[in-house]
């Protein structure tokens, strides 16, 4: 199995505080990886730093290396708009453009500069379908994609992600607003793009990090404490900490 990713002694800090300390990793291609731990201890921030979205936010800092396919993207050349291409982000709250389900799918091949009407059908049937989303909005795709369900919407913007042919899926707790019916589908889905892309979710919730990854990383107080496969994490895990957080002595 290939490594993806790998972070080595990664740091952000935003102004005095620092977020993460020191992470070493390396994340595998074509598997899910779920990023676990209490609130505040990191598990967002790391995964922005994965795209270099932390430099979104005032006062960030990152020291260290993320190395994607071998090349470090905190590299003076690294060019961050190839960067957010190959590496997608869901967030936690559905974010549609107010635009018609075709034109949230359409925008990212249109900015890259496919204009052709053809290519473009092509590419937004294919997405919304690889995102469970055709069968339910084949017959509406140009009325505003607002109208939607919370869950349809979170569909949405994976679909409008895999648009632009990424390479990596973040997802940070991209369940967290949506009832349990539109969970299980958003689940299914994670389990069937990482057979083809290679996806890492933030999840406070253990039990969907046991149903969706393969590999589990363990947070607290911004370190890694334990990483290693979600089987091995949730029925052995090494350290101690990580065994009082699973069994809820704290988090």
């Amino acid at each position: 199995m290939s490594t993806k990713i790998e972070t080595r002694d990664l740091s952000v800090s935003f102004g005095d505080v620092q977020a993460i300390k020191s992470i070493s990793m390396k994340i595998l291609a074509n598997r899910a990886t779920a990023v676990i731990g209490p609130s505040g201890c990191g598990k967002s921030t790391f995964i922005k730093s994965l795209n270099r979205m932390n430099e979104l936010t005032l006062n960030s800092q990152t020291t260290g290396e993320v190395l994607l396919d071998g090349e470090n993207i905190y590299g003076n050349n690294y060019d961050v708009v190839t960067l957010r291409k190959k590496v997608g982000m869901i967030f936690q709250k559905p974010n549609p453009f107010p635009k018609s389900v075709y034109d949230n799918v359409a925008y990212g091949p249109r900015v890259h500069g496919i204009h052709k009407k053809e290519a473009l059908d092509r590419i937004v049937q294919e997405n919304l379908k690889k995102a469970a989303l055709w069968d339910e909005v084949s017959d509406r795709l140009h009325p505003s994609a607002m109208g939607l369900s919370g869950g349809q919407q979170q569909r949405l913007c994976i679909a409008r992600t895999l648009a632009v042919e990424p390479e990596v899926i973040l997802m940070d707790e991209p369940c967290s607003a949506l009832d349990p019916i539109a969970t299980a589908k958003i689940e299914g889905l994670m389990r069937t793009l990482s057979t083809e892309y290679s996806v890492v979710v933030v999840t406070h919730n253990m039990q969907q990090a046991a149903r969706v990854s393969d590999y589990t990383a363990f947070l607290y107080l911004g370190e890694l404490i334990e990483y290693g496969s979600t089987k091995d994490i949730f029925e052995n895990p090494k350290n101690e900490l990580t065994e009082k957080y699973l069994i809820g002595k704290f988090g």
